[in-house]
């Protein structure tokens, strides 16, 4: 770019040369080189799935699939073969203005104050559960999830709002290829291990976001499942842990892009602690010496740390106060 060619006052060069932009050059070929030439088995696997392409043509990828991130081998036609139901390509489509809550829980019970206009659906469209599940009416009263309830026998009670998380889910939905939550941690290289560790310590600099509280699209089900090696979900399953970190290697290696953390009131530090003291697996020394064990085991699995360091946050400044919808409309009134 930005080269004169000899003689270019009286040569029209356009006629005789094809001329690029070399950036757009230099993207597309990057692109290609990562997604289909950078391995041997990324090599084979582009030929395997060619191959499949043109035997089970009515279901295969088209050629915007191919040419675009991140590239055909990450988008499984069985899974789907239109572009709406893929989080890479949200400027052709918009997000759905509705999500789903899936919550792992080891609490006794489980209450459901429903108060959506629509009716609860029936016992046997719930998924099985390990614990009671009780679905109450909530739609007479606002004050409905403070009445006594005969089913709660334990002292305490955790009461989830939706409204807590409405501002992650409009981050999300205008970046639906990304994990969007809360709790943030972070990679670094060890010289001293010679290898990937694992921190909670609470800096301005994260690549990862937890998701015990996050959002993310739920085409990486499918590709947690069927293009994460069993082998991976096999260390998952053997350990009860590392599944969020994995779920966060897989995305970034998608998209090459960190996640996106939204603000918390409070920050919860992940940190071993002696054994003698009384918690969960937050607080077992060896579950956090899981996950740096973890973190080497995925990064040689995928060839490389696809992990993204990042410093962008987004707040909920003045969310819900509406006092801030009038000062917007009155500026001068802050001067006074």
């Amino acid at each position: 770019n930005g080269w004169e060619l000899p003689f270019s006052d009286v040569i029209q060069w356009n006629q005789a040369v094809i001329e690029g932009d070399e950036r757009l050059l230099l993207q597309r070929t990057q692109m290609l080189w990562e997604a289909y030439f950078s391995s041997v088995d990324k090599i084979v696997l582009t030929t395997l799935e060619i191959i499949k392409d043109r035997v089970f043509s009515h279901v295969s990828r088209n050629k915007y699939m191919w040419n675009s991130l991140p590239g055909g081998l990450l988008v499984l036609p069985e899974y789907s073969t239109h572009l709406a139901h893929f989080p890479f390509y949200f400027l052709r489509v918009s997000p759905g203005q509705e999500f789903t809550a899936v919550i792992q829980a080891v609490s006794p019970l489980i209450i459901i104050l429903w108060n959506s206009e629509k009716a609860p659906p029936p016992r046997s469209k719930w998924p099985p559960m390990p614990v009671p599940l009780t679905v109450t009416d909530g739609r007479r009263k606002t004050t409905s999830r403070f009445l006594p309830n005969v089913a709660i026998e334990t002292e305490a009670v955790l009461s989830l709002d939706e409204d807590t998380v409405n501002f992650a889910f409009l981050v999300w939905r205008n970046f639906p290829d990304r994990i969007v939550g809360y709790p943030p941690r972070s990679h670094f290289w060890d010289p001293l291990k010679k290898g990937w560790s694992y921190t909670s310590k609470w800096t301005n600099e994260f690549s990862i976001v937890l998701t015990g509280a996050a959002f993310y699209h739920r085409y990486y089900h499918y590709l947690f499942s069927h293009y994460l090696a069993p082998s991976l979900r096999a260390l998952v399953d053997r350990t009860s842990n590392c599944e969020d970190i994995l779920m966060n290697f897989l995305v970034s290696a998608v998209t090459h892009l960190p996640p996106i953390k939204v603000a918390q009131r409070k920050q919860h530090k992940e940190l071993p602690v002696p054994q003698s003291t009384s918690g969960g697996l937050w607080v077992n020394p060896e579950h956090f010496n899981q996950r740096q064990e973890c973190i080497n085991a995925f990064a040689s699995w995928f060839g490389y740390m696809p992990l993204v360091h990042s410093q962008f946050r987004l707040d909920p400044v003045l969310f819900k106060d509406q006092v801030s919808v009038l000062r917007k409309k009155y500026k001068d009134l802050e001067r006074a």
